[in-house]
């Protein structure tokens, strides 16, 4: 499997967030960016976030794709929530979803 990229990861986090997500949540992946995600969709930015999600692209590439469930990579320390938890696992729920 190759890496993913930047474009990859905001292309398939915008399809699943885009009038879905309710509040903000910034995804901070240190190995490539940080993206900004809300019921707009996905953008490369640092701003404030109701929830903040870090893991690497591929953890990320991995949920957004199905292949990785979010609580899982949470409970692998794979995933790191600053925020409400139960909220963190809807937004993980929606962003691995394939509606």
């Amino acid at each position: 499997m190759t890496e993913p990229t930047k474009a990859e990861i905001l292309e398939i986090v915008t399809k699943r967030s885009k009038n879905r997500i309710k509040g903000s949540v910034r995804l901070e992946m240190p190995d490539m960016a940080t993206i900004y995600v809300d019921e707009t969709g996905a953008i490369e930015s640092d701003q404030a976030a109701d929830i903040v999600l870090t893991a690497d692209s591929r953890v990320f590439y991995e949920i957004a794709t199905g292949v990785k469930n979010p609580a899982k990579a949470f409970m692998m320390r794979q995933l790191k929530v600053d925020g409400n938890p139960m909220k963190a696992l809807k937004i993980g729920e929606i962003l691995s979803s394939q509606d």
